[in-house]
């Protein structure tokens, strides 16, 4: 559709969002927000009637794209029935959604708590560790993302943490595996790996294995880069979190509900987390809604002793009814192996080919649709293209490349020195094909930045 400009109604828009919002992890007064008008699918519009394709997915969540009729059509049903209640009872929509949720986690996470995003989760899922445990310390990795609120913000290993790392969290930070930047100096997956496990099982021991209580992964960290965990890796995890009777958490809220071609990304793997957490595409963001699906062994430490948590909206009936009608619609739809069948024959082959072409691009990587690009100054000594953390006139590269884009009209995400390759999981390939040829011009951009 060829939306309709709306000037005056735009700058309404924008004058109110200036003199009252307050956005997140922003300078307010260097901010300069998109007044948007409407979307559909993978589009959405701005008051001026200009059309962006969003390889973004708002914030990597809109998994079948905005405004699908059956979940719009579930919201309003579900509003008519009964708009909300409280958590202590059992209600049909949340019921259905946890049975949902429960019959494509892996193994026998079959118990659903229900929070109100993805940060909430992760604060849950640790609390859970730690009392089952008993043990105060959490380990987590660098280049990780694991939300906004106090725990999770602590678990996290990219700058945002900063601000607000008081080191007080009980959080101890480990290198994870990623080739392309080793800090083992490793030259194959294999030894990336081996030497991964032998720096996290060090760390366990020179930290105390009885004092942690749990090791929180990202299946494949996200807004860190996309970096595919190496065969054996996670299972490697696994092994150790049975050797010292550690929680093993894995955070699913972004690779989760198809994002990586399959259900949860723990299915690539093969390994089955002690507890899981979810947000995001559980429902594709039309209404908040996360959780943590608990093993059995973990629930049974509940069971005659109460659980000291919960929200006022834990399994709001709107996010619920939301969340079945989207996970039905990927069933119905065939949703996941769309995903996963673009991400292996369009995405993969173009992005590589792109690779080729553009000095600026450094490394591909990623899975169904779930890639990134690791933009570089030189591909030979992989310097990145703007410094660590980069702002101001330092990220000028980047800015370039995302103005790039945008004036073709597509929305890219950004972070550090990657652009993200995240549409909706249904988007057509004539919708992709489009956004990749956008990306092909942007990174001409960036060349001019390369040495």
């Amino acid at each position: 559709m060829t939306p309709e400009p709306h000037l005056k109604a735009g700058a309404a828009v924008k004058a109110a969002d200036r003199a009252h919002v307050f956005h997140s992890w922003s300078a307010q007064e260097l901010i300069d927000p998109l007044a948007v008008a409407g979307a559909e699918g993978s589009y959405f519009w701005d008051y001026e009637g200009k059309r962006y394709l969003d390889l973004a997915s708002g914030l990597v969540y809109t998994n079948i794209g905005y405004q699908h009729p059956k979940v719009v059509a579930a919201i309003q049903e579900q509003a008519a029935r009964m708009t909300t209640f409280a958590p202590a009872f059992a209600v049909e929509a949340r019921s259905e959604a946890a049975r949902l949720i429960a019959e494509r986690t892996p193994g026998d996470l079959d118990k659903i708590f229900f929070t109100n995003g993805g940060a909430d989760a992760v604060e849950h899922a640790v609390r859970m560790a730690r009392l089952h445990t008993g043990r105060p310390k959490v380990l987590s990795t660098y280049r990780s993302y694991h939300g906004g609120t106090q725990q999770a913000v602590n678990l996290t290993g990219d700058p945002r943490r900063w601000a607000s790392d008081s080191g007080t969290a009980g959080v101890v930070h480990f290198w994870g595996p990623f080739l392309y930047r080793s800090r083992f100096y490793a030259e194959t997956e294999e030894q990336e790996c081996a030497r991964a496990l032998e720096h996290l099982e060090t760390t366990i021991a020179f930290e105390g294995p009885a004092s942690v209580a749990a090791i929180v992964l990202e299946t494949v960290p996200g807004t860190a880069g996309i970096m595919m965990p190496p065969a054996g890796y996670l299972a490697g995890v696994r092994e150790i979190c049975d050797k010292y009777g550690i929680v093993f958490v894995l955070d699913e809220v972004m690779a989760g509900f198809g994002r990586t071609g399959t259900w949860f990304a723990a299915d690539l793997y093969d390994v089955v987390p002690d507890l899981m957490t979810f947000a995001k595409g559980v429902n594709s963001g039309y209404v908040p809604l996360g959780g943590v699906a608990i093993s059995a062994k973990i629930a049974e430490t509940f069971a005659e002793r109460p659980y000291p948590g919960g929200l006022t909206y834990s399994g709001h009936p709107l996010a619920c009814a939301a969340a079945v009608a989207t996970i039905n619609v990927m069933a119905e739809e065939g949703i996941v192996e769309h995903a996963a069948r673009l991400g292996a024959e369009v995405v993969e082959p173009a992005l590589r080919e792109l690779a080729e072409r553009h000095p600026s691009v450094g490394e591909v990587r990623g899975t169904g649709m779930f890639w990134a690009l690791e933009l570089v100054k030189n591909r030979q000594t992989r310097e990145p293209l703007v410094p660590y953390n980069a702002t101001g006139q330092a990220a000028t590269p980047m800015s370039a490349f995302a103005a790039s884009a945008k004036s073709h009209g597509v929305w890219p995400f950004v972070n550090m020195n990657r652009t993200h390759v995240v549409p909706p999981c249904n988007i057509s390939e004539a919708e992709l094909k489009e956004g990749l040829a956008v990306l092909d011009t942007a990174l001409s951009v960036a060349d001019e930045y390369t040495e």
